[in-house]
């Protein structure tokens, strides 16, 4: 009877040992499917990727693919791991972990590629983008990585909590709710922020170009940063605007459409004067200033009939708006050398008081 029990024991024994090297040859083979694909395929995008890629105009796809040729291979042997321990008959604790951190082994893989992915369309975005226009475009290139990352990251996780049947509304909401906190008491950071996203994107001015404000204030702008813009007046002072107030207000950007500016100057002559002489001395006396435009030409005006004067304004254009002042100068000087030499006399404001006797 105990030969018969042990014989029994034995073919137990046996039929288990086969039993577990044949899942174990299938979870080799299983394994070793996906390790040689996992070498194909590296050496299929190694070695024909840039082939492939070399018909596109742009280098994007020749970055992206060395960028993440090297994880996609090691995602496939992780998966083949993957699976083949799932086809295991492992006790269900020991089967739970193992599968578990192969599968945050393989998430954490894929999120990687998924970020390099991104990060090198950044990167050769801002690569391409040239001139001083920009440098506000650049400021949200880092940004945007660490935005897109925190996605990657959220997303990453979640999965995750949903592979292993946790509830993943519950932190949802309780997210939601916290930045629903964050917001407000953050709501005028906020608020800049996303003005600082609108300035950047619309580009209603760009760094260097000089703005004027409503309140009247003219400075160039310096730098258009995410809370606040920075402008440099015309007396060397920095006005740090936050980019809400930009938004919301009316500007005037004198280097839009392009640098081209009028200037004008008002000036009152005595009555009597031949006006059309004047209109053409002016003219003329504008013309001879170097940095004054032949086309379109400077004009003269005759205004209005003043209290003591016959008023007339001279408009001229320059090349470039930041010589407006100077130029302006030089006319003025000028003018007032011109109108000595042929008489043109400007009066003071005169008034005549009559005395009646009783």
């Amino acid at each position: 009877m105990d030969n018969l029990i042990r014989f029994f024991q034995l073919e137990a024994a046996d039929g288990l040992l086969l039993f577990w090297l044949k899942e174990s040859l299938i979870a080799v083979i299983i394994f070793a499917s996906f390790y040689l694909l996992a070498l194909v395929l590296g050496h299929v995008l190694v070695t024909w990727g840039p082939r492939f890629t070399s018909f596109t105009k742009t280098d994007l796809d020749d970055r992206i693919l060395r960028r993440v040729t090297p994880p996609v291979s090691l995602l496939l042997m992780f998966a083949g791991l993957y699976f083949a321990v799932a086809s295991l008959p492992l006790p269900e604790k020991a089967h739970v972990i193992t599968s578990g951190i192969l599968f945050v082994i393989n998430m954490i893989i894929l999120t990687i590629i998924a970020y390099r992915a991104a990060d090198e369309f950044l990167q050769w975005y801002a690569a391409r983008m040239t001139g001083v226009e920009s440098s506000g475009l650049r400021q949200l290139i880092p940004l945007v990585e660490k935005l897109i990352s925190i996605f990657l990251i959220g997303t990453a996780l979640i999965i995750t909590l949903k592979h292993f049947n946790y509830d993943i509304w519950s932190i949802i909401t309780a997210l939601g709710i916290g930045s629903l906190a964050i917001g407000l008491a953050a709501k005028d950071t906020l608020a800049n922020m996303i003005s600082g996203f609108t300035l950047m994107l619309d580009r209603p001015f760009h760094i260097g170009d000089r703005i004027q404000l409503a309140g009247g204030q003219i400075g160039d702008v310096i730098d258009i940063g995410l809370r606040s813009t920075k402008i440099k007046t015309l007396d060397n002072t920095y006005l740090i605007i936050p980019n809400s107030e930009l938004c919301n207000t009316v500007l005037i950007n004198m280097a839009f459409p392009d640098v081209l500016s009028k200037g004008r100057i008002n000036l009152g002559v005595a009555y009597g004067s031949d006006i059309s002489a004047v209109k053409a001395l002016l003219v003329n006396t504008a013309l001879e200033i170097p940095h004054v435009r032949k086309d379109p030409a400077p004009e003269a005006f005759f205004v209005s009939f003043g209290d003591s004067a016959l008023n007339v304004s001279l408009f001229f254009w320059v090349e470039d708006y930041t010589k407006v002042f100077s130029v302006t100068d030089q006319i003025n000087c000028l003018i007032a050398k011109r109108f000595q030499e042929n008489g043109v006399q400007i009066p003071y404001p005169t008034r005549t008081v009559l005395m009646e006797k009783d």
